[in-house]
């Protein structure tokens, strides 16, 4: 699978944001660009936004308070309401995003599965 120019933007500025974290790698899990905590993927490109992983009551909160913010359905499936999809326009907004991140990574490194 070959990412499109909008997804590549996105890898390029989560690649700089990201990968200064302590334990944050990149990788590919099912044919997406995906970001991992220990072997636990935490965030992902795909439908020209990137998805996260947060608690649930989190996700809800985010999905009802934020315009930019939808369920993730990767591939046009829909995925647990532990996962959302953040969409911006331009790529670098998702400088804006780092707590949200941050939290999906505390999160994740938390979680049982």
């Amino acid at each position: 699978m070959i990412p499109n120019p909008v997804d590549l933007s996105h890898k390029a500025v989560l690649d700089s944001l990201l990968l200064k974290i302590p334990g944050v790698t990149a990788g590919e899990m099912t044919g997406l660009l995906a970001y991992f905590v220990g072997k636990k993927m935490f965030a992902c490109i795909c439908n020209g936004g990137v998805g996260i992983r947060l608690s649930g009551p989190e996700a809800a909160n985010l999905q009802f308070s934020m315009g930019n913010v939808v369920p993730f359905q990767p591939k046009g499936t829909r995925s647990t309401r532990e996962w959302i999809q953040i969409n911006h326009e331009n790529s670098v907004d998702y400088e804006k995003d780092l707590s949200l991140f941050m939290a999906s990574i505390e999160f994740v490194r938390r979680a049982r599965t």
